[in-house]
């Protein structure tokens, strides 16, 4: 192993909360097999939006980047070029959700919260592609 490779950390671009991994427990017990878009800041912000398992069309520029709790995680390119620096932090806040995001009537709602990657992160992610598809 070279030194540049000793240094590399593995990390993954999307993670969640132990409160919002909660949330979608929860919701993946009502409504089954879950997905996750964050939004490109419409509407309802750029809020992550909960949709049953495949009732939000994922389009050619849509980049899955991981998984939360077990479900999937989808964001635009555009959206991607813009974060691509910060591993996503989905937590779980009061309040309502966006209108047509799955944990609206709850009194909850996900939020993304972010943060930069380190330098043997982002090594990493630039070497391996990050599990973007």
């Amino acid at each position: 192993m070279t030194t540049s490779t000793a240094r590399m950390v593995p990390v993954d671009r999307v993670v969640a909360t132990e409160a919002a991994l909660g949330l979608i427990a929860r919701l993946a017990a009502i409504h089954g097999p879950l997905m996750f878009h964050q939004s490109g800041g419409c509407c309802d912000g750029s809020a992550p939006m909960c949709y049953a398992d495949g009732e939000f069309l994922v389009g050619d520029s849509d980049r899955r980047i991981g998984t939360i709790g077990g479900m999937p995680f989808y964001i635009s390119a555009s959206q991607f070029e813009y974060w691509q620096h910060t591993q996503l932090i989905i937590d779980v806040v009061p309040g309502r959700g966006g209108m047509f995001s799955l944990e609206g009537p709850t009194g909850q709602r996900f939020l993304t919260r972010s943060r930069l990657y380190t330098e043997p992160e982002w090594a990493w992610l630039e070497a391996t592609g990050g599990g973007v598809r």
